[in-house]
């Protein structure tokens, strides 16, 4: 995917029933369905079910078994309540008869009310830094052919790491990451929910090997294995995905093959619009 025009096609669903949605995928560097695509078709199901005037506002997520890429998934939604405030909707991703994954997703109307936040971190700006495709060149001759091909593959966000060191060979770091992001094309016609499936979407990169940061002295991507296991989001305000963004990521446990992870994500004027979490496996293949 070049930009994200061609990521928002893929989010799109096509209803088969009433609450039936059928999605295709497509490779971001390996058979397995990325998890943020599934997550944010996920989304979009819960939100084709939702009143119009509702914001998506919080999400939480499993992820039960990988995806494969050559096969549609069905998306099942449960429309579990439609109160004076709230809707919460359950979504079931299914394939081969299985489901693959499990979320729950709540809309409000949109209403006044309390505002604080936490400051946004003191970062270099975006155009100071290499996007991670850029950096990735730096060091491709170290790399394996499986995550050149990775790294070589389009894709429809641009993330400009703050720490510009060798992603295959970083040493041992703390276990904190910022990363700016952006789609790639103009969104400034698309509804505020596409610019939060995006979000979604996008937010999955960067998190598990955030935990690995510490670790990094005596592991290497040859000998891990990584999977989300579940994933939490919510969102606090207005933002477009067609601007940069930063993502403030820390890990502060990592314990029992998994890794604990979060994140903040500020708009370039220091407003925070979004809060993630994730839990991962992190162990060493055996």
């Amino acid at each position: 995917m070049k930009n994200v025009h061609e990521l928002l096609e893929l989010l799109e669903l096509e209803q088969i029933e009433m609450n039936l949605f059928r999605g295709k995928s497509t490779m971001v560097g390996g058979k397995r369905v990325y998890g943020g695509q599934v997550l944010a078709q996920a989304l979009h199901a819960a939100a084709r079910t939702a009143p119009e005037d509702r914001r998506l506002h919080s999400l939480h997520g499993y992820f039960i078994l990988p995806g494969s890429i050559e096969k549609p998934i069905i998306y099942e939604v449960d429309r579990i309540r439609d109160g004076g405030s709230f809707t919460t909707r359950r979504v079931v991703a299914i394939q081969n008869g299985k489901a693959i994954f499990n979320s729950s997703a709540s809309f409000q109307s949109v209403e006044e009310g309390f505002d604080h936040q936490g400051e946004a971190p003191d970062v270099p700006d975006p155009e100071e830094l290499l996007d991670d495709l850029k950096l990735a060149e730096r060091f491709q001759d170290k790399w394996p052919l499986a995550f050149r091909t990775f790294f070589e593959r389009d894709r429809p966000i641009e993330f400009r790491p703050v720490d510009q060191y060798d992603a295959f060979n970083p040493g041992k770091q703390a276990p904190v990451k910022y990363v700016w992001l952006r789609a790639k094309g103009d969104m400034q016609n698309a509804p505020a929910a596409s610019h939060q499936h995006v979000l979604a979407y996008a937010a999955d990169y960067n998190l598990l090997t955030t935990a690995l940061n510490p670790h990094w002295d005596h592991v290497s991507f040859a000998n891990l294995q990584l999977a989300s296991l579940d994933h939490a989001m919510w969102f606090h305000r207005d933002f477009r995905i067609d601007e940069w963004l930063l993502y403030a990521i820390d890990s502060p446990s990592a314990s029992n093959g998994r890794g604990f992870t979060r994140g903040n994500i500020f708009t370039r004027d220091g407003k925070l619009v979004a809060s993630v979490v994730q839990e991962g496996l992190v162990r060493k293949r055996r």
